[in-house]
């Protein structure tokens, strides 16, 4: 299981990664909104903003989202761990529910690029 650590410094990388994009996954990591990863099996809410092609994790919290963010995922933490790695892949753990993703329409037909 992973740590909430290792979770925050899944999320950091995650932000780098994106930042170092380019092309369409730039241009769809530069959207403005709010965010909010529930790590399950820690019962941890991380909540931030995606903008200017980052990740800005503002609050770590205990329990589920407090408040409903424009973007809101929700996994383990040894998943998000893995996406982030480069072990597994988001479509796949996606379709097989152990990601959720929950957006708008417009923002999901956007994060598609990112996926």
């Amino acid at each position: 299981m992973a740590t909430i650590e290792e979770c925050r410094a899944a999320l950091d990388q995650l932000s780098v990664n994106l930042a170092r994009a380019d092309g369409a996954v730039r241009t769809t990591a530069a959207l403005d909104r709010s965010l909010s990863c529930h790590i399950t099996d820690l019962d941890t809410t991380f909540t931030g903003r995606m903008s200017d092609g980052r990740i800005q994790v503002a609050a770590a919290s205990p329990g589920p989202p407090a408040s409903r963010a424009q973007i809101r995922l929700s996994m383990t933490g040894e998943d998000l761990v893995a996406l982030v790695d480069g072990r597994l892949h988001f479509a796949k753990a996606w379709a097989s529910g152990r990601v959720r993703l929950e957006a708008g329409l417009r923002d999901l037909v956007r994060l598609r690029t990112l996926l």
